[in-house]
């Protein structure tokens, strides 16, 4: 088992940035590939970010390339999303996720355990 924790939401203005982090406990991580989704509310969970096992290889949702980027430290355990230039439409809970392969991955169904969530609220 997996167990992911996610950190850094907060309140921003636009145009601001955050630093979401999620910390893995249970089992390494080094395997799988690392994912970001979020959820608005009334919305459907939309992926954001996906990164692979190495960190080689990065996937992004087109409303966010160029402003958010996606990294790992697999001697730590962790994965973050760098955030910048937010936008109000980026208001979300953002979840982190833990796939069932190593390559990139967009769909929810790729990924094997979730964490609880952290709120991101962009005001303008």
């Amino acid at each position: 088992q997996v167990q992911l924790v996610e950190s850094g939401g907060g309140l921003v203005q636009a145009g601001g940035s955050l630093r979401l982090s999620c910390a893995a406990s249970g089992r390494t991580i080094s395997r799988y590939a690392m994912g970001w989704f979020r959820q608005a509310p009334g919305k459907e969970r939309e992926f954001v970010a996906t990164i692979s096992w190495n960190g080689g290889s990065t996937d992004y949702v087109d409303s966010v390339k160029g402003r958010f980027t996606i990294s790992r430290d697999n001697a730590k355990n962790t994965v973050s999303l760098q955030m910048n230039s937010l936008k109000p439409e980026d208001t979300a809970v953002y979840y982190c996720a833990a796939g069932v392969y190593g390559r990139t991955l967009k769909f929810g169904a790729e990924y094997a355990y979730w964490g609880q969530g952290t709120q991101v609220t962009v005001s303008s």
